[in-house]
């Protein structure tokens, strides 16, 4: 089988397509032929060396395809079946296994690109809004990156409940999409302060609840933005971790809470991985939410997709197509 493996941490250039052995499914995993494969943020961590990993590596955990074959003592799945997880072992590659606790099957009439495009974002949407701070009708949510592939989602699910969202963005036209998806206000950061506009709209009392995968610079005045005990969400650090910071400064800013989130504890059992798995496909399959899937490339162009999503260049989701 072809597949992208990482042989010694670096840039983009170190992702080198290779050919391996089809590997066997071993007691309680599943073979999936690979049909679409989800490039997320946290790929770009290990190659990085940020997170470590022992190499050689095939990067990726998101990916939709066919069952293939099965490991000794799986039951609830069979050759053929079109199934979806976060939790694939290398899913930069044409076959890849798969826990089989931690598979679901894809809803009828939902792609594999759909299915691998609203996964790992989607259920990060999921939890944010149902779990880490549970939104109501009502509450105000600032979402950074609002064009991006969680904040697409995150914003139509927070719109969903009942929540009023207000977004950053960087270009005119992310701010269509972000208002296409359910933002009821949208900043350009690159020509306007997100702080001063976000007191300006809240007429002064600060949101709800933050939404920061940006991480070095929102974190400070994503603070400023909250009102008395509001919560920021820091679930991401696309420019850079969070310096060290004085917990003290949250007492001063108003009994603020902070919290670093991150899918796998919100995925602990299979039975709320197939909640949220459940809502977000069948959201997808019923069009109720909306999914971007207009960045495509081919499994050998792997350094390039990931080129483009530090960069900034893409929205909505990036997909590796083997």
């Amino acid at each position: 089988m072809k597949a992208i493996q990482i042989q010694s941490i670096g840039g983009p250039e170190v992702l080198k397509l290779v050919e391996l052995e089809i590997p066997e499914p071993g007691p309680g995993q599943v073979l999936i032929r690979v049909e679409a494969v989800g490039v997320n943020y946290i790929e770009t961590y290990f190659r990085r060396g940020i997170y470590k990993a022992t190499l050689p590596l095939i990067p990726g955990s998101e990916a939709a395809g066919t069952v293939e074959s099965l490991g000794a003592g799986v039951q609830g799945f069979e050759e053929g079946d079109a199934v979806v997880s976060v939790s694939v072992i290398g899913s930069y590659a044409e076959y890849a296994l798969v826990p089989a606790a931690q598979l679901v099957k894809v809803p009828a009439g939902l792609s594999p690109e759909k299915a691998a495009a609203a996964m790992l974002q989607g259920m990060t949407a999921h939890y944010l809004a149902y779990s880490t701070f549970p939104l109501k009708a009502g509450d105000t949510a600032l979402v950074h990156a609002g064009a991006g592939g969680v904040g697409l989602l995150l914003t139509q699910v927070a719109a969903r409940i009942g929540a009023k969202v207000i977004t950053t963005v960087s270009t005119k036209e992310k701010a269509e999409l972000s208002r296409e998806a359910g933002a009821a206000e949208v900043i350009l950061y690159t020509e306007k302060d997100f702080e001063a506009e976000v007191k300006r709209i809240t007429g002064g009392k600060g949101v709800d609840v933050v939404y920061d995968s940006v991480g070095r610079t929102t974190f400070d005045q994503s603070l400023n933005c909250l009102r008395p005990r509001g919560l920021l969400a820091l679930f991401g650090a696309s420019s850079g971790p969070v310096p060290p910071f004085d917990l003290i400064q949250l007492s001063g800013k108003g009994s603020l809470y902070v919290t670093r989130p991150t899918l796998w504890h919100y995925i602990a059992t299979h039975a709320e991985l197939e909640w949220r798995a459940g809502e977000v496909l069948n959201w997808a399959a019923s069009g109720e939410l909306k999914l971007r899937t207009e960045h495509m490339y081919p499994l050998a162009q792997a350094a390039q997709a990931q080129i483009d999503l530090e960069a900034r260049r893409t929205t909505g989701k990036i997909l590796l197509e083997p």
